[in-house]
């Protein structure tokens, strides 16, 4: 499948649903409103994008938003396995919450939204174990990965109590 064809169909299978469609470094980006992201997500599955590479987030505190980006691919469909699709939604940043996307993509979104939940302080409705996947709960809570967060200094982080056990 050429890229043209398969900006085409994803813009087909979604209808009015993409507020955006553009080719990034590598990949196809589709914007959607965070109320359609879950239908957006079982369209994008049903033309065969199967399971969720990986769930990313940026942090764009001048614009007091925070995207999140779930990027998709397929193993069932042999002319979509060198493809990747990204599905966004932009988030505000003071409550950064969406549907978790686990009920269309159950095997392969599960952690990764953990980890932008423990790093970026999304909230993903439905999520059945929202907890931090590889911080201590203290750091988690200074969302760590958000562009104001400060290191005082190498190995000690402003609020959270240094350890040796």
């Amino acid at each position: 499948m050429s890229l043209e064809s398969l900006a085409e169909e994803v813009k087909k299978v979604l209808g009015g649903f993409a507020k955006e469609v553009a080719w990034r470094k590598g990949y196809l980006e589709v914007l959607v409103e965070t109320a359609n992201v879950v239908e957006a997500a079982e369209k994008l599955k049903s033309i065969g994008l199967d399971h969720v590479k990986s769930v990313t987030a940026v942090d764009y505190p001048k614009e007091s938003k925070i995207r999140v980006t779930y990027h998709a691919s397929s193993y069932s469909r042999e002319d979509l396995m060198g493809v990747i699709v990204g599905l966004s939604v932009d988030l505000p940043r003071d409550n950064p919450e969406m549907p978790s996307l686990i009920s269309v993509w159950d095997g392969s979104v599960e952690f990764q939204e953990r980890e932008v939940y423990e790093f970026f302080g999304v909230s993903f409705k439905g999520h059945p174990d929202l907890r931090p996947l590889l911080l201590i709960q203290e750091l988690a809570e200074k969302k760590v990965l958000r562009k104001d967060f400060i290191v005082k200094e190498e190995s000690i982080y402003e609020g959270v109590p240094f350890k040796y056990d």
